[in-house]
């Protein structure tokens, strides 16, 4: 970041369905040296038309937001207004919360509980042209690039999503539902949406149909002899 970079006051809109926690943001934003407020939504749609009106330096942006949700919020942005950057401020760090966000185009990732200074940090990070993550978030990054590569699988049949059938592999595999879980860094009960949709999909009745079907579809592959 150049020095006059480091001077400039960031133009800052916030985005969180939740009132309380929108205007705390706000409220904490307004204490923080070199951010200006200059705008807050409560939800995607209403972000994306505020960076419209306002064309703010950074968005801060929830993910889980009715009509529509921050995902979808930062791609539009970005796509319309790629002078805007975006840091997601979120309570979740799952994967299945931080790699749709980054693959929409949001240059920052922190959780709710950063202090004031990690948040300016993250938005002159971006506002330079580099990553605003938080330790966290650089771990997990770090740990899905050391896992191991899989080989890639043929694509399923029965319309699954590229998580069911990973999930569909993982049974295969032997692994329970909390095992999996641990895996993918998804809670249980994801776990169980995925599998009740790929066998609602696929008609399986049951964990040894799903072996069989894996094995067939040739998406896992007998051990060796």
């Amino acid at each position: 970041m150049t020095e006059e970079d480091s001077g400039k006051i960031a133009r800052v809109v916030v985005a969180d369905d939740q009132t309380v926690v929108r205007e705390g943001i706000v409220m904490l934003l307004g204490l923080l040296p070199g951010i200006e407020v200059v705008g807050a939504a409560g939800d995607g749609e209403e972000a994306v038309k505020l960076v419209a009106e306002l064309a703010p330096d950074v968005v801060l942006m929830d993910l889980r937001m009715p009509r529509c949700d921050g995902v979808e919020a930062t791609r539009r942005i970005r796509a319309e207004h790629p002078g805007t950057q975006v840091v997601v401020l979120t309570t979740y760090a799952d994967d299945e919360s931080l790699f749709p966000a980054l693959r929409a185009g949001a240059r920052g990732y922190l959780t709710k509980d950063a202090g004031g200074d990690e948040i300016v940090r993250a938005v002159r990070s971006v506002l330079s042209g580099d990553a605003g993550l938080s330790p966290s978030v650089q771990r997990r990054l770090l740990e899905r690039l050391s896992e191991p590569e899989r080989v890639a699988a043929p694509v399923a049949p029965d319309g699954l999503t590229t998580r069911e059938t990973e999930v569909l592999v993982l049974i295969a595999e032997g692994l329970t539902n909390q095992e999996i879980a641990r895996r993918l860094h998804v809670s249980t009960a994801t776990v169980k949406t995925h599998i009740n949709n790929l066998f609602t999909k696929t008609g399986l009745k049951d964990r040894a149909q799903a072996v069989r079907y894996a094995y067939a579809q040739g998406l896992v592959r007998p051990p060796s002899q």
